[in-house]
């Protein structure tokens, strides 16, 4: 008899309306990795990055954390307190991490000469912060979990990207250097044993091939997918629309 797919391994197999390398292999990031960005574009994507990480992200754990189902009926080394506890973990990491990362971007911004501030907020940017909150309200612990899952596998998979074509292009850029902190932030072992140890944690839930929980896992994926492609600015253009003066 054969092993049963994951659920992880299902999700990343789905041909999505968006398909994957539309947000993955973005024209953003091949211009991120071949040298073609301009300041002014890594300034734009990063304030809005920022917006993401230091309001939208820490909001959602918090949603997640609270939908944690502790009871003072499970036994200390019960089934439902371990997985409870597991959860709690890899949430509070998750937490720390965009604290940190939040520090991070000011002190790139500072290092690079970049601007945080003056930026509208692009639409991408608010669909994907709304969408996070209805997650987080209206959804169960498990879609939340698939949904955070889903946004840090797509990110790191998008910044591997972008390393494999560092190198690549002859052209030098004032960019270049922010990129390579940015691939060494999003690519490290770290960042990537947090990614898998999220995936692990999803493939624990107790999520069944034709279930509700599991279509509602593929819409997710395929909205997560949608939403990393739209994240990503789609060039200068935007810049005069945005700036604000």
């Amino acid at each position: 008899m054969s092993t049963p797919e994951s659920l992880t391994i299902h999700l990343q197999s789905l041909s999505t309306i968006c398909p994957y390398s539309s947000a993955t292999e973005h024209d953003f990031l091949v211009a991120a990795g071949t040298g073609q960005l301009s300041k002014d574009l890594v300034s734009l994507y990063l304030s809005q990055d920022r917006l993401y990480a230091a309001h939208a992200y820490p909001r959602f754990i918090g949603q997640l954390l609270a939908a944690i189902p502790f009871s003072s009926l499970h036994a200390i080394d019960s089934v439902q307190e371990l997985h409870n506890r597991r959860i709690l973990n890899i949430l509070s990491y998750s937490l720390q991490n965009v604290v940190r990362e939040v520090g991070f971007f000011g002190e790139v911004a500072a290092k690079h000469g970049l601007k945080l501030d003056g930026w509208r907020e692009r639409k991408a940017t608010r669909d994907y912060t709304a969408t996070m909150a209805a997650v987080g309200s209206s959804g169960s612990l498990d879609d939340g979990l698939i949904f955070l899952w889903a946004m840090e596998k797509v990110y790191l998979d998008s910044w591997k990207h972008v390393r494999s074509l560092l190198g690549t292009s002859t052209e030098t850029s004032p960019t270049t250097a922010v990129i390579q902190e940015f691939v060494d932030n999003w690519t490290n072992p770290e960042f990537e044993r947090f990614v898998n140890n999220l995936g692990d944690l999803v493939n624990s839930l107790d999520i069944k091939p034709d279930s509700e929980a599991y279509s509602r896992a593929e819409e997710i994926w395929a909205r997560v997918v949608e939403l990393e492609k739209d994240f990503w600015p789609s060039g200068e253009g935007e810049l005069a629309i945005l700036r604000i003066q």
